[in-house]
């Protein structure tokens, strides 16, 4: 095994120990196999890579893949990535993500204890709204993604993360804040940080929906078993 690749599964395991930790929750991975979740991972990088299940492949510089912890309790969901994530291949990486940064460290957590990703995972033209034949195209990866990290709680950022686990075309100022579950998960749906940039006096509300996803995250009632897929 590589250094590097060591280093990043040890960076993993930190931060599921301190999201732990955070949480109240005192216990160590007892026989977990940490690359196995990782490889799992890899493995569905590796499919989004090669997908051409919508016309978006021919347009992107760079797949724009999930990152963070692997067993992260919290999964903070956007809708597509913009410019600079596929400049980049990384999500969140513009001013929408440096927002994002921000209000994750508000929220008492690390970048890298929590994990983020996107419905697509190509950029649409021109930073357009997703089509909804990309999201049913996309939805499998990011399916399988929730599966393996398995969060307590997933913050689904904007109307199309809402749209995409929901399945209901409610407007978000109406429904933004109001607790559901996706396949047993409880999900919270918040503002988009790119919105919140251009619509700046919502930030007050979206900080209320927030403190509710890490409440959610501290009910010991909900703890939720760390099991594997697959293992």
């Amino acid at each position: 095994m590589a250094e590097q690749d060591l280093v990043k599964i040890l960076e993993s395991i930190a931060g599921y120990l301190e999201i732990e930790k955070r949480s109240g929750v005192n216990c160590f991975m007892r026989g977990k196999n940490v690359q196995k979740r990782i490889d799992l991972l890899k493995k569905i990088a590796e499919d989004v890579n090669k997908c051409k299940k919508c016309s978006l492949y021919e347009t992107r510089k760079k797949v724009v893949f999930g990152e963070g912890n692997p067993y992260a309790k919290i999964i903070f969901l956007g809708e597509a990535p913009g410019e600079e994530e596929d400049r980049e291949g990384k999500p969140f990486v513009g001013k929408a993500g440096k927002l994002l940064t921000q209000i994750i460290q508000a929220l008492g957590l690390r970048r890298g204890e929590v994990y983020i990703t996107n419905v697509l995972k190509c950029h649409p033209p021109d930073n357009r709204s997703p089509y909804s034949e990309e999201i049913n195209a996309c939805f499998d990866y990011l399916k399988r993604e929730i599966e393996i990290i398995n969060p307590r709680v997933i913050c689904a950022l904007g109307k199309f993360a809402n749209l995409a686990l929901s399945r209901k075309e409610i407007p978000l100022i109406q429904q933004h804040g109001r607790e559901y579950l996706y396949e047993g998960i409880k999900v919270i749906p918040t503002f988009h940080p790119a919105y919140l940039l251009r619509n700046p006096q919502e930030k007050k509300s979206a900080w209320q929906d927030l403190k509710k996803v890490i409440e959610i995250v501290k009910r010991k009632s909900d703890l939720k078993s760390t099991t594997l897929i697959g293992v």
